[in-house]
């Protein structure tokens, strides 16, 4: 009887104890510092695109910072200065110190993916963790359904979502794998008015997606994972105050199609511009959206509400894929980052374009042969660049797959990873 008392104080003590150490988990980042060197661009001989005469190139400034979490960082930067990301496709760490495990391929009903916050204002301060997992998000009648556009304007949460098939790891042919080689399309946005911890539901399906497109059997779509702009803290620097999204895509007609994975996740033909005044009525109605349509005989641009109409902003043939911009307010600079993803699964090619205007013209600034080697999902968040405009830090995730069809992919710049990473950079401005 004396020690009747003993046992549930114990476990009170216990439990108190992992309490505390849960909510003092450590949540900084991994940095690694490396000598610093200027990318050499090696543009292939069909480029269709000039070189920038005001941003010649980019040096990786020898400091990298990150996590090893679950990939797909699409940081937006709030009214409340915290930055608002969706992720997926591993585990990530909570505030409390837990883990929440994020798979976007399980299976076409029982897909999740992630919300998550950083907070800070350098990389190398910062803390990344999950706010949480949602579980409304079906893929059926394709098997993938994974984070894309990600806006925050006025307090609400826009989230989007795509749909990928026919698996994360395909065969192809006797001896090749090939990872998701069909993009799915655009579904459309569930939103959120309490940052992330509850939502209202996407009123689309991947039957009935926003834009009508369907990916089914190869069958190409030209708005397959769009993503916003970055306009700054609460869209500021939007010039008319509409959210654009830009996306990648391809056409039926492709006279050279690349193979099974012409238009996948991370390769397509052409990059596609849609914009839309953000409001809770407007986000998943697309008779509100705009979309670009080419440009008139004076060289402005067409904007027209018929999808039907749509034109690429930009195209090369083979060489395009996943794609982000950032406007660099300090340089007045549109700076977009596409990856051409090769076969999906091999060494992965990033390059970045500059233009005074999102409808162009676009230059080159650096071609990055093998970047990664396997990089992808490549941004650039406004909240990082500094003062003067000339130094920023690149996001993205790396190495999904070390090895596959005998190919080995390296680590370069060093300090790449899966998941998150960061690598400072900085603008070289042709004086």
């Amino acid at each position: 009887m004396k020690n009747s008392k003993v046992i549930p104080i114990l476990i009170v003590f216990v439990f108190a104890v992992c309490s505390v150490f849960a909510q003092t988990a450590d949540l900084k980042p991994e940095i690694l510092k490396y000598e610093p060197f200027v990318w050499k661009s090696q543009a292939p001989s069909d480029c269709p695109f000039e070189g920038s005469e005001t941003i010649t190139g980019i040096k990786f400034l020898g400091i990298k910072s990150g996590y090893h979490y679950g990939d797909t960082w699409y940081p937006a930067w709030a009214e409340n200065d915290t930055l608002y990301s969706p992720w997926t496709d591993g585990k990530t760490k909570r505030l409390d110190g837990y883990t929440d495990n994020s798979r976007s391929w399980v299976d076409p009903v029982h897909i999740t993916t992630g919300q998550g916050i950083i907070t800070g204002d350098d990389p190398l301060t910062m803390k990344a963790y999950s706010i949480g997992l949602h579980h409304k998000s079906p893929a059926f009648p394709y098997h993938g359904r994974y984070p894309a556009g990600s806006l925050i304007y006025n307090g609400t949460w826009y989230y989007g979502t795509y749909c990928l098939d026919p698996a994360g790891y395909t065969r192809y042919g006797k001896n090749d794998t090939i990872n998701w080689p069909w993009m799915g399309p655009f579904v459309g946005f569930r939103y959120s008015k309490d940052y992330g911890h509850t939502w209202n539901e996407c009123p689309h399906t991947p039957e009935n997606p926003i834009f009508g497109e369907s990916g089914r059997n190869a069958y190409p779509v030209k708005i397959g994972a769009p993503h916003f702009v970055d306009f700054g803290k609460n869209m500021e620097h939007s010039p008319d105050g509409k959210a654009y999204l830009v996306a990648h895509g391809a056409d039926i007609n492709d006279p050279d199609p690349k193979g099974a994975w012409n238009n996948s996740w991370i390769t397509g033909d052409q990059v596609y511009l849609i914009r839309v005044i953000p409001s809770e009525e407007n986000i998943n109605d697309a008779s509100r959206y705009e979309f670009y349509a080419g440009k008139d005989e004076k060289g402005d641009p067409v904007w027209t509400h018929d999808f039907e109409m749509i034109m690429p902003l930009l195209e090369w043939n083979n060489n395009m894929g996943c794609v982000t911009i950032t406007y660099n307010a300090p340089l007045k600079k549109y700076i977009m980052c596409v990856t051409d993803g090769g076969n999906t699964y091999s060494k992965m090619n990033t390059y970045l374009l500059e233009s005074d205007k999102l409808t162009g013209e676009w230059r080159l600034i650096t071609y990055m042969k093998s970047f990664g080697e396997q990089g992808y999902f490549v941004n650039i968040p406004t909240k990082f660049i500094s003062n003067d405009g000339k130094t920023a830090w690149l996001l993205y995730s790396g190495n999904y797959w070390d090895t596959v069809n005998g190919e080995n992919n390296g680590v370069n710049p060093p300090g790449g990873h899966y998941g998150m990473t960061f690598q400072k950079i900085q603008l070289l401005i042709n004086k």
